[in-house]
């Protein structure tokens, strides 16, 4: 767009006077075009001067292609399902459930579901459908905060570097799973020794003996042979292949972007309910399944008075829902612009939290079949995280009749849960460099370079998790990737959106993306407004002060083996890493600014003008949107006189 005289706008992000950016917030999206408070459309008012006449009539194809957008509503439902259902859901939820007192848990899981997480799945959604755009674009609606999208990139960087190691061990685990007996089982030759001992008595070396333990820290994971953290040892080249395959597979299925990864969703996000249900009936034919079931839901009511078991709530819907990540702000942005965001946010979110609670009862099922064949109890069976993915649930199938079947149905359905958690976060780093340099977008070719260096690079930083120390790395990343930092980014969301955009503004772009808004969805709004504004920012901040104070007093540890300070030192710098970028680049978007801290401050939080015009999604507005001029993205000041006025034809 021009200015009078000829002269062009300026296309500094940061410029512009108080006024224009005020002129900007008062215009309003009618068909794909600004019109600001006079009623007059500066977009599609033809001009006198010939230099804008030229450049409203030059084609801008480069900047006006319409994003891609989703097949249809069920690959979108599917993917966010997919996204949030993950590994979590199966080895994390139940032993949370068990250990902060079973049944009882369920009451400030649901709390924390409701007055942190649903909110913020909205917000997220809504942001991203009604931008258009990835997690560091978005921020126009606010450039004071694009360090949100920054750090969001830097915890998804984290996430997938070390979540396509799971995947990997699960490849090795069903590649090993073909054979009969399997190779972790005491049927197996190689395990006869270990299995006699095991029946002796021998307490003292008892879980040293165990052959799913010693199949998983010698054959697997090599961990004997590193002495910790320092000494990482070298790369297991069957991980490494495992890890090259893992990848291969990600890159293949997002090589057209959600064109493909939406087909592929179809069978990776269904796929593991079936197995659930395949699971769950064979677990409930066996003989202790009801003695595992009872472990999992018996209360204890008296720890709901324990901290400790309100932030495992809330760190578990954070952990499965992927709040703060990137991933569902990317996902959300290829929707429709009138796509009900409200209805799918209860969609998932339900759906999510209804597979955790499911998946306990296939768990705990059959590890109570396990503990009754061992004689011993279920809490000596269970365990969390890995353990119990690759210890535990191995042994209890090489138990089963049939083991080789279970086994690998098992370790599918983990392979086809990390798939679709992994398929979210990399859209989250995609999108966000995409969106920063359209040209890759608009070339397949240069797209799928960069898809294949990135994939590559992850790979080549994931093979310090594939030596013989790499299960101590994993643990690192895996502590403080998404602790500290992912909190504070999601806090910082949440007063970003609330008080310096609005969240009375929020509510209405929410309301304008659904067309034709139910009354309950004017009431459902009333109480996230209530969440956003007061709730969710408190219990936040209750959850960031448990998190240091836990952080502060206790150490961290991988079996026996405690890490040394300056290895929790870098751990905390990862995490620190990631909510340090809201602060510099606020700093950064201060600076760009003219007038006083006060006026640069007020500059900052303004959404720049190109905020409005970006739902190239809508339906009715694109094609109109196309024959718009290009536009700059900052507020600028146009000084017009009677003669703008009298000297112009208007049309009909």
């Amino acid at each position: 767009m021009q200015l009078e005289g000829g002269k062009a706008a300026p296309e500094s992000p940061a410029g512009g006077s108080s006024a224009a950016a005020a002129a900007a917030q008062n215009s309003v999206h009618v068909n794909g075009h600004t019109v600001t408070q006079n009623g007059h459309n500066p977009a599609a008012t033809p001009s006198p001067q010939p230099q804008v006449e030229s450049g409203a009539q030059s084609p801008v194809p480069a900047t006006t292609l319409p994003r891609e957008q989703w097949g249809g509503k069920y690959e979108f439902l599917l993917s966010c399902i997919g996204y949030c259902v993950g590994l979590g859901n199966v080895w994390r939820f139940p032993y949370l459930c068990y250990r902060n007192g079973g049944g009882v848990f369920l009451i400030p899981y649901f709390i924390m579901l409701f007055v942190t997480g649903v909110p913020l799945f909205l917000m997220e959604l809504s942001l991203g459908q009604y931008g258009a755009a990835g997690p560091i674009t978005v921020w126009k609606c606010c450039p004071l905060l694009k360090g949100i999208g920054i750090g969001m990139l830097c915890v998804s960087t984290l996430v997938c570097l070390y979540y396509n190691v799971i995947i990997a061990w699960t490849f090795y685990y069903l590649g090993s799973s073909f054979q009969s007996p399997l190779p972790w089982s005491c049927d197996a030759v190689a395990n006869v020794a270990l299995c006699s001992n095991r029946t002796t008595g021998n307490s003292s070396t008892d879980k040293t003996l165990s052959p799913t333990e010693f199949f998983w820290n010698e054959r697997v994971l090599g961990v004997v042979h590193s002495e910790g953290l320092h000494d990482p040892g070298p790369v297991r080249w069957q991980l490494a292949l495992c890890l090259l395959a893992a990848w291969i597979i990600i890159f293949l299925c997002m090589l057209k972007g959600i064109r493909s990864s939406g087909k592929v969703v179809y069978v990776t996000a269904t796929f593991p309910y079936f197995v659930l249900i395949v699971l769950i009936i064979r677990g409930a034919t066996l003989e202790g399944s009801l003695q595992g079931v009872a472990f999992y839901l018996t209360p204890d009511w008296g720890r709901l008075a324990n901290a400790q078991v309100w932030n495992d709530a809330a760190s578990q819907i954070f952990y499965s829902l992927g709040i703060g990540v990137g991933g569902l702000l990317s996902m959300a942005s290829y929707n429709k612009f009138d796509n009900n965001v409200i209805r799918d946010t209860l969609i998932i979110t339900t759906g999510n939290c209804s597979t955790s609670f499911f998946a306990g009862f296939a768990i705990f099922s059959i590890l109570g079949h396990m503990a009754w064949r061992k004689g011993v109890p279920v809490s000596k069976v269970a365990d969390t995280g890995p353990g119990l993915a690759f210890v535990a649930y191995p042994e209890a199938l090489a138990l089963l009749p049939g083991s080789v079947f279970w086994s690998i149905l098992f370790f599918l359905m983990l392979f086809m849960l990390g798939i679709d958690t992994l398929f979210g976060n990399m859209e989250g780093i995609t999108t966000a460099v995409l969106d920063e340099f359209p040209h890759l977008r608009q070339n397949t070719l240069h797209k799928s370079l960069f898809l294949g260096v990135l994939c590559f690079c992850f790979y080549l930083m994931g093979l310090l998790l594939v030596t013989n120390g790499g299960i101590y790395w994993f643990t690192l990343i895996d502590s403080f990737a998404t602790s500290f930092g992912l909190i504070i980014i999601a806090l910082f969301m949440c007063i970003g959106i609330s008080f310096f955009y609005g969240v009375n503004q929020f509510c209405q772009d929410i309301i304008d993306m659904i067309c034709h808004c139910p009354p309950w969805c004017s009431k459902v709004l009333l109480y996230f407004k209530a969440c956003w504004v007061f709730c969710t920012p408190f219990l936040l901040l209750f959850i960031l002060t448990y998190i240091f104070i836990e952080m502060y007093n206790t150490s961290l540890r991988y079996g026996d083996y405690v890490y040394p300070r300056w290895g929790k030192a870098l751990g905390v710098c990862m995490g620190a890493t990631c909510c340090l970028q809201i602060l510099i680049w606020a700093i950064v978007a201060i600076s760009r600014e003219t007038g006083t801290l006060k006026d640069r401050f007020q500059k900052a939080i303004r959404p720049l003008n190109s905020w409005r015009v970006n739902n190239l999604n809508s339906t009715g507005g694109r094609t109109e949107a196309r024959m718009e001029p290009e536009r700059v993205e900052a507020p600028f000041t146009v000084t017009l006189t009677d003669m703008d006025y009298t000297a112009m034809t208007w049309e009909a």
